[in-house]
């Protein structure tokens, strides 16, 4: 591990770790294996402008900043790559739960969401120089508003109080690891599709007012999911196009 590897900024609170993550990068102060975390936050991000929130001091807080090794072509991959390391870590962490990642990088642990993982990508001209992955990762809490009725916490999972330091330091290493490893996108892929959630089970799904029924197929290396319909066609859905919607 090299000394930008270990390099650690604790936060007691800020907008958002991505967002002071992306401005270091944008500063030119950002290296490989930099990591921010904070106690809490009060601008988290999850996908497509939605809000993150956390309960302060119970949840994994984290960013780090890695220099990716795939073409600008295969975001979707990294990020498939990385959802899938967090995943097994949390599998091997839980034993005997089930820990599932919901296209494209949702951590589901049974059937409920855990935690969510957002990458910012730093382009310079055709050049990928950064990626900036977010994970916000629900640890402590002991319950939830009645608002999120599909949201849980790892100590709902297990009932036990988990170090978030460690689970901090394994996501760490395993991504650290992970952007060392020379790259396979169908071995990526693969993995990924093993533990994607609801696959070959019927999903509902919805666009503006409509509603409808498809069961997952898998999740192709664009980041489109395959999904077949009740009328037996085949359909690829886009993320931000069609919305998952909890039963």
């Amino acid at each position: 591990m090299t000394n930008s590897d270990r390099i650690l900024i604790k936060l007691d609170t800020t907008d958002s770790t991505n967002n002071y993550a992306m401005q270091l990068v944008n500063d030119d102060k950002a290296h490989h294996g930099l990591t921010i975390t904070a106690r809490s936050q009060y601008g988290g991000k999850g996908q497509r402008g939605r809000k993150w929130a956390d309960t302060p001091n119970k949840s994994l807080l984290m960013s780090i900043v890695l220099t990716p090794r795939l073409p600008i072509s295969a975001q979707f991959v990294f990020s498939a790559s990385v959802a899938t390391a967090v995943a097994n870590i949390l599998q091997n962490l839980l034993r005997d739960k089930t820990v599932r990642v919901k296209w494209p990088n949702d951590i589901i642990v049974n059937d409920k969401k855990a935690g969510g993982i957002l990458i910012e990508n730093a382009l310079r001209g055709n050049m990928w120089t950064h990626s900036i992955v977010g994970l916000g990762l629900n640890v402590l809490q002991s319950q939830f508003p009645q608002e999120l009725p599909y949201a849980t916490s790892l100590k709902i999972a297990t009932g036990e109080d988990l170090d978030i330091d460690d689970i901090r330091d394994e996501v760490r290493s395993a991504l650290l690891a992970l952007s060392g490893r020379p790259v396979s996108i169908p071995a990526i892929m693969e993995a990924y599709n093993a533990i994607l959630y609801k696959r070959g089970e019927q999903q509902l799904f919805g666009k503006g007012e409509e509603t409808w029924q498809a069961t997952v197929i898998q999740a192709h290396d664009d980041g489109t999911l395959e999904v077949r319909t009740e009328d037996n066609r085949v359909a690829f859905y886009t993320h931000g196009d069609v919305r998952w919607i909890y039963e």
